[in-house]
């Protein structure tokens, strides 16, 4: 029989970290980690990052060294339930096993799930915010917070539920706070509940696919009052750039905890389940999880170790977690298509020349997929959604015909089918304008901002080469220091392909507060989908 600690959530990326002198990235250290007899393979969510000293440590104690891919956790445990990671992976470690628990078959996969360390999904609030609320001196319920968020007294930012393990904790903490049975959500209780999301999501100025970047996007922001994230996350901010410490405020009612338990897949070698229990071992001793909690801020899963006065005294109530994938499921696509601010994203795309043949299939199957193909779980969430403005913007030597779409709450289908058959008609040819078409991207994302404000608005920039055509960065960069301040609010994101000037397109995406997706060895479908959750 397996057994399982709890947890909850979701995320979509893919990375590389190898554990033996603290490199990173593919080539000939990951892949002599991959047949190392003494390390493990580990499928994980990317908020482990934050442990590699303290997994060095214990390599050099134990001789058991980890290789980490990352990944979202609604996207990694599918990957366990789909028995993909069968025979790849000897364990993973997410920051919750709870929707793992509900995917069928998913259970019978893992043989073992150890708790290591917990961390709870809370608030940090500018402590000037804090104070005029009375948060600093009382805890506020869910439905107090809700309330100071429909009025305009408290704007923050929160992680995508469809993209982060901390985003959906979030999610399912206020929707049980709000709708206050004192049990696990029913699909009952998310209707009759859908109004008062909403208010509580009027308040929501910031979104991202990770707590991470999610973090450091808050620390630059000056309009936001607060951020709803790990309470390890909140405790390792710099808060120099917002100008006001931050008062962490955990609701009364109710929060939903990470707990990170490290699970050993039923499919791994007995030798490599041995020594996945040695780490396991190694990382519940007192040692261990006193500098855990002192590294990463995570309190400790263990009895017996002190907390120290950065937790505070306050206790936590644990929300309950929906108890079937139906109403897990309802619950995000309740948030996607009808409580959260809708999106509007302005697509720029490379059709040059050297897109032709697999990197324009590529392009065109990833749009489609986006535009309702992929019908599975993670594409579902993905795609595009209900009141959705997506814009279509191609380009090669010049800046192609704009399509614009708005996705409709009847009859979807209908016009995710003209996005794709406009994505059909996409050709490579010609060569590569990737500022002038920038340039008219921003143009259309402003219009668009200023036109429906209570949106998230952003970029999406695919090029597989190098500028040849047009302004070139430096002409660029002149052109976006003369831009009004609603257009510089509007972040890149860009997806390094093919030849793509690396260097260029990264410092694009830091000029304009977005994100560079490296797609160069990865499939570019995952990348897209990995994408839309920063939208």
């Amino acid at each position: 029989m397996s057994r399982f600690t709890q947890g909850a959530g979701v995320a979509a990326s893919t990375l590389i970290l190898v554990l033996t002198l603290g490199a990173c990235g593919a080539g000939s250290a990951a892949d002599q980690a991959r047949t190392d007899p003494d390390t493990l393979q580990i499928l994980a969510g990317s908020e482990l990052k934050d442990m590699g000293s303290i997994l060095e440590a214990a390599a050099k104690e134990t001789g058991v060294k980890v290789h980490f891919d990352y990944a979202g956790t609604l996207e990694g445990t599918q990957t366990v339930a789909d028995g993909a990671a069968d025979g790849k992976y000897d364990a993973v470690w997410f920051p919750s096993n709870r929707y793992l628990t509900l995917l069928p078959g998913a259970k019978d996969k893992v043989a073992s799930a150890t708790k290591i360390m917990t961390s709870p999904v809370i608030l940090g609030v500018k402590s000037k915010v804090a104070t005029k609320l009375g948060w600093n001196t009382k805890a506020p319920t869910w439905a107090e917070i809700s309330t100071a968020a429909a009025g305009g007294d408290f704007r923050y930012g929160m992680a995508n539920p469809a993209a982060s393990n901390s985003g959906f904790s979030a999610l399912v903490a206020v929707a049980t706070g709000l709708a206050n049975t004192g049990n696990s959500l029913t699909a009952e209780n998310i209707k009759e509940y859908t109004p008062s999301l909403t208010s509580f999501f009027s308040g929501q100025k910031l979104t991202a696919g990770s707590s991470g970047w999610l973090s450091d996007k808050f620390q630059t922001s000056t309009d936001i009052d607060g951020i709803i994230n790990y309470e390890s996350v909140i405790a390792g901010m710099d808060t120099t750039a917002l100008g006001d410490s931050l008062t962490k405020v955990t609701p009364a009612d109710g929060v939903i905890t990470a707990d990170y338990p490290l699970s050993i897949l039923a499919a791994a070698s007995d030798a490599k389940k041995a020594k996945a229990e040695i780490l396991t071992e190694w990382l519940l001793k007192p040692s261990s999880q006193q500098t855990i909690m002192d590294t990463t801020a995570r309190r400790p899963a263990v009895p017996g170790i002190a907390l120290t006065d950065k937790f505070g005294k306050q206790p936590l109530v644990e929300q309950p977690f929906p108890n079937t994938l139906t109403v897990a499921h309802q619950l995000i696509e309740s948030y996607l298509g009808t409580i959260r601010k809708p999106s509007q994203t302005v697509f720029s795309l490379d059709t040059s020349g050297s897109m032709s043949g697999e990197r324009i299939a590529q392009l065109k199957s990833a749009l489609k997929n986006l535009s309702g193909a992929d019908a599975s779980t993670t594409g579902s969430f993905a795609s595009f959604q209900t009141r959705e403005h997506v814009t279509l913007i191609p380009f090669n030597d010049r800046v192609g015909a704009t399509a614009r779409f708005t996705i409709p709450e009847a009859d979807k289908a209908a016009e995710l089918g003209r996005i794709s058959s406009t994505v059909s008609g996409f050709n490579a040819a010609g060569g590569t304008a990737i500022y002038d078409s920038l340039v008219k991207a921003l143009e259309e994302a402003e219009a668009q901002a200023t036109s429906n404000p209570d949106t998230f608005t952003s970029i999406v920039l695919m090029t597989d080469g190098e500028n040849r055509d047009g302004m070139d960065l430096k002409r660029f960069k002149n052109h976006y220091a003369s831009l009004g301040a609603a257009a510089k609010q509007i972040p890149v994101f860009v997806i390094i392909f093919g030849e793509g000037n690396v260097k260029e397109l990264q410092e694009v995406a830091s000029l304009t507060g977005g994100k560079a997706f490296d797609a160069r060895s990865s499939d570019l479908n995952s990348v897209f989908r990995e994408i839309r959750g920063y939208q």
